[in-house]
């Protein structure tokens, strides 16, 4: 008898440990990436010239926002239906960031991209069109910290550090304000957004705010297992979309866009209609 607990001791032991190790593997997973590959090859483009181009950018290494990321093609093909003059590119392939091909576009978007998407001469590529004059859009996932090793892109599309968002619970309703009415004047505001609200160590350096939620309405907390760090926000003043001005360029970043439910929210579909707008005029 005694043989046979201890035989099975050591087996529910062995069995957590691996348990342990295997949700270990998987959280590491999940920040730094899996294995990743990057396109080199340049894409065929066929891009009309007397169109303002949009380069939709999906690619993910680290979690993807799969939902989100199907609703808002959708919502980017309607909004150029809306706006004809537009052209809409959609792509994972990052062989296309390269300074030949990426100058043909007005506006990039990295929707929802996540991970270590380009290697460093697409990653240069990227930061000369922006401070040659092009405009950079980030939405939700592409202000994690799965993108820590592109330093410039830290910098100057979020200039703030992402810390974590709530767990418990993860998705909370807050209200949005506008606080830069000078970005444009067709926006709500307020509306009411239900989303998972992103946490960073600091408030963006050198950005227009566009939108923010009263921080200290939400439960903040992203504490789990072993992490014990987590439980804090960004107090009252909790932006949630701004803007900055980067050389001859500019970039643009909102937290929101988790769900594909955001994609249905008419004000939400708005403030990225008026930011494609911002990034495709000279002002």
């Amino acid at each position: 008898m005694k043989k046979f607990f201890k035989i099975l001791g050591w087996t529910l032991l062995t069995f957590v440990v691996l348990l342990f190790a295997a949700g270990s593997l998987f959280i590491y997973k999940v920040k730094n990436g899996f294995p990743v590959s990057y396109e080199t090859e340049k894409p065929t483009l066929s891009i009309p010239a007397d169109k303002p181009a949009i380069l939709l950018f999906s690619k993910t290494t680290a979690f993807r926002h799969g939902e989100s990321i199907d609703a808002s093609k959708l919502v980017l093909r309607n909004l150029c239906h809306k706006n004809p003059s537009w052209f809409l590119y959609e792509t994972e392939d990052g062989g296309i960031f390269n300074a030949e091909q990426l100058a043909q576009f007005e506006v990039v978007i990295f929707n929802n991209s996540t991970g270590p998407v380009l290697n460093e001469e697409q990653q240069k590529a990227l930061e000369k069109y922006v401070e040659n004059g092009g405009t950079l859009m980030g939405i939700h996932g592409a202000g994690d910290d799965s993108h820590h090793e592109f330093h410039w892109y830290e910098k100057n599309l979020l200039g703030a550090k992402f810390s974590h968002h709530p767990l418990n619970p993860q998705f909370q309703k807050a209200q949005v304000s506008l606080q830069d009415t000078t970005f444009s004047l067709g926006l709500s505001k307020t509306f009411e957004g239900n989303d998972e609200w992103y946490v960073f160590y600091q408030l963006p350096t050198n950005a227009t705010i566009v939108y923010s939620i009263d921080g200290d309405k939400i439960l903040p907390s992203g504490n789990m297992l072993w992490m014990k760090d987590k439980n804090f926000g960004m107090g009252k003043n909790h932006p949630v979309a701004w803007h900055k001005t980067v050389g001859k360029g500019k970039t643009f970043y909102t937290s929101m866009g988790h769900s594909k439910e955001v994609w249905a929210n008419r004000d939400f579909v708005k403030l990225i209609e008026e930011a494609i707008l911002w990034g495709i005029s000279k002002r």
